[in-house]
């Protein structure tokens, strides 16, 4: 067992030339419930906890874009500035177990574990986001629809390091919702994320944990453009909310387990985008605004 403590990416991106097979290690929240659950042995292992690179965010005002290093905890995301700017991750964030969880666990370990569960997945998905990866040949961007291919499987390499994600900032309601057997601590049955784009009017909702992966309800999406303007503040009613969210729930593919079935799955996502449609249409909600 080899254990390197890297302190910048270039020293993580020699290690994984080297062991293209070991683990990369931030907060450990999902590798250490993995090593526990199958009683394996962690093998190689790579810590990032030292490399500050991966802890920095910062947004390009000129195509007002964010920069987020794969390290940024989730405690981080769920205070200000940051919930300011990504209203709906911030949610997603104060959804993810305990406090000492959120403290360690970070985007990057989602986006590497790549769970349809993940808290964090739908919101990047509903705000199109850009997934940055590096080895030791060099950089390379991907959509995050493309990045993620099936379940806890994603098209980075072996000796591929994910250092951040960026997205373009919008103007205009951004929502999240999740349903678990219990208030707290609890890996979601079914999640849903929405974003209204008041300025280039298009709303974008986007489901967890009811498929192998991510689902963008893309065919919701265009029906909704198709009958309701979408510039600016938006006008809907309870109707259209509801067959808004059953059309998007037609657009996933959940599965029977231990946690749910796949007929409450459908019936808590549809809800769920309805609510969020209809939050996005309330003048009076505050909050979940990016500034």
């Amino acid at each position: 067992m080899t254990v390197v403590n890297a302190t910048s990416i270039d020293e993580v991106v020699d290690a994984l030339r080297r062991l293209p097979q070991a683990r990369l290690l931030q907060g450990g929240t999902d590798v250490m419930v993995e090593i526990n659950l199958n009683r394996a042995g962690a093998g190689d292992v790579i810590a990032l906890r030292q490399v500050s690179e991966l802890r920095r965010w910062y947004v390009d005002e000129e195509s007002r874009t964010l920069h987020l290093g794969a390290g940024v905890p989730y405690a981080e995301l769920e205070r200000s500035p940051l919930c300011n700017l990504l209203p709906a991750l911030a949610e997603a964030a104060r959804t993810v177990g305990s406090p000492q969880i959120r403290a360690a666990g970070s985007l990057g370990g989602n986006l590497g574990t790549c769970s349809p569960a993940g808290d964090g997945l739908p919101v990047l998905s509903a705000y199109d986001a850009m997934v940055h990866l590096r080895n030791a040949d060099g950089s390379r961007q991907m959509s995050i629809h493309d990045f993620m291919v099936g379940v806890k499987r994603n098209a980075s390499a072996a000796d591929e390091l994910i250092t951040g994600i960026s997205m373009q900032l919008t103007r205009g309601f951004q929502g999240y919702a999740k349903v678990g057997t219990r208030n707290a601590m609890v890996i979601s049955v079914a999640s849903a994320c929405l974003v209204h784009d008041s300025e280039r009017g298009s709303i974008r909702v986007a489901f967890g944990a009811v498929a192998p992966t991510i689902v963008r309800a893309r065919n919701a999406e265009a029906w909704l453009a198709e009958n309701v303007e979408l510039v600016g503040a938006i006008d809907v009613s309870g109707r259209l909310a509801r067959e808004f969210g059953e059309r998007a729930a037609t657009e996933c593919t959940p599965i029977d387990d231990h946690r749910s079935t796949a007929a409450y799955r459908r019936h808590a996502v549809s809800v769920l985008a309805e609510r969020l449609l209809l939050r996005a249409a309330t003048p009076n909600t505050t909050g979940n605004r990016a500034s």
